[in-house]
């Protein structure tokens, strides 16, 4: 069996937890009422916990597994292993100074004071760059520390930037991009390797679905060979006739970025009736 410690509350546990439901894992009631459970239907047991706390009790071998910021994950500084870069809440870690203050490079920020709730990856930052500065090291409201004289700029997460906007801040400088990662201690055995390929196999069906649209459209015959080259599939599209003469249905697969630029490409090559599903699981 494996252990894996998840965060208790807020949006990562969310959608940590839609990511087991999604790869068909059955979780029991946990969360708020409870700081243990197990699935039903998979050799795995979830431990409810603060994110902060997570590396620690991977680290300590007390869950197998765990499932954090990759921010978090830096800033304890313990000797993980990364098994999955998992794709959700996404976010960085970024500088941000006063909106009327100038920048240029790094070296402007010399001397000055920074708040911030990650200070050992701040503090990593300006090492590498021969940056002295102060770091003061605050758990919550960094951006309010410019305009109450706590320090003259902040380190912190940005998603939107609309929070920096509101407390006149400026982003000025990314130190690192984060997202939700699957961590482990690299003690696991045999059998547990084995169950961890099992899980990795539904993660990476599920998220390889999500960035992929399922795609139907009717094509001329002439443009069969023209539009396989837009929309090549996982192996190459499947194309059916039509009870209408000189036309074909085409099924296919196309990547949800580049959805847009070809829609237009298919119709000004004649493709009509074209239907863009979800696909909610993904094999290779």
């Amino acid at each position: 069996m494996l252990t894996i410690a998840i965060q208790k509350s807020g949006r990562l546990s969310e959608q940590t937890i839609n990511l087991f439901r999604e790869s068909g894992i059955n979780l029991a009631n946990g969360g708020k009422e409870k700081l243990k459970s197990k699935a039903t239907n998979f050799p795995i047991e979830f431990l409810y916990m603060r994110d902060d706390d997570i590396p620690q009790c991977v680290s300590d071998q007390i869950a197998d597994l765990g499932i954090v910021g990759e921010n978090v994950v830096h800033e304890k500084s313990f000797s993980l292993s990364v098994e999955e870069r998992l794709g959700f809440a996404r976010c960085r870690l970024a500088i941000a100074i006063p909106k009327d203050m100038e920048y240029k490079t790094p070296q402007d920020l010399q001397g000055l004071n920074f708040a911030t709730s990650y200070p050992k990856i701040l503090k990593n930052f300006l090492d590498e760059n021969q940056i002295d500065g102060t770091i003061h090291e605050i758990s919550g409201s960094v951006e309010i520390a410019p305009s109450i004289g706590m320090a003259d700029v902040i380190f912190d997460i940005v998603s939107t930037g609309s929070t920096l906007l509101h407390n006149g801040l400026k982003e000025v400088h990314t130190v690192l991009n984060s997202e939700a990662v699957l961590i482990s201690n690299g003690q696991l055995n045999s059998n547990q390797r084995s169950e961890l390929e099992r899980l990795l196999f539904r993660f990476r069906a599920v998220n390889k679905a999500q960035n992929y649209k399922y795609i139907l459209l009717n094509i001329p015959n002439d443009k069969i060979d023209d539009i396989c080259n837009i929309l090549p599939g996982m192996k190459s599209p499947t194309v059916m006739p039509l009870a209408k003469s000189g036309w074909s249905s085409m099924h296919s697969v196309i990547r949800e970025d580049d959805f847009w630029e070809n829609i237009e490409n298919l119709k000004a090559m004649g493709a009509q009736g074209i239907l863009v599903i979800p696909i909610e699981k993904m094999i290779i």
